[in-house]
């Protein structure tokens, strides 16, 4: 396990995406949207990790709410997994808030699965694995 990437809610992605790469000396490595989320994402490759920032594409995305709330800054951190069930598995039985019954279709051709922040100290936990 590693991680994959930090993801960052931001209201205005096209600054957002000026801003890291003035900060990271490099651009963007891939964009996508995310239909399903209402969510349009911007990755930097920072050595085996990314940077994912994340806008939102309409005023009702979990993303636009969650600026709305609690303001711009980190969302999530991922940890690429090799066996995400068998994580969420795991993590379930440990006693864990699993926030998806099963992993969905995430950004970067990954599966996706989120664990509660309340269980990991204020910080929303993302497995995620890359499809076959």
């Amino acid at each position: 396990m590693h991680i994959d990437h930090i993801g960052i809610a931001v209201k205005d992605l096209k600054a957002a995406t000026e801003t890291y790469s003035k900060i990271l000396n490099a651009s963007p490595t891939k964009t996508e949207v995310v239909e399903s989320e209402k969510v349009e994402t911007v990755f930097f490759q920072t050595g085996e990790s990314k940077v994912e920032l994340l806008g939102p594409t309409a005023n009702d995305s979990v993303i636009a709410k969650y600026v709305e709330k609690k303001g711009e800054g980190l969302h999530h951190v991922a940890f690429e997994v090799d066996d995400i069930h068998a994580e969420l598995d795991r993590l379930r039985k440990e006693g864990f808030t699993v926030l998806n019954e099963k992993p969905k279709d995430g950004a970067d051709n990954k599966l996706v699965a989120f664990v509660h922040p309340k269980d990991n100290h204020g910080v929303l936990v993302e497995l995620c694995q890359s499809k076959k």
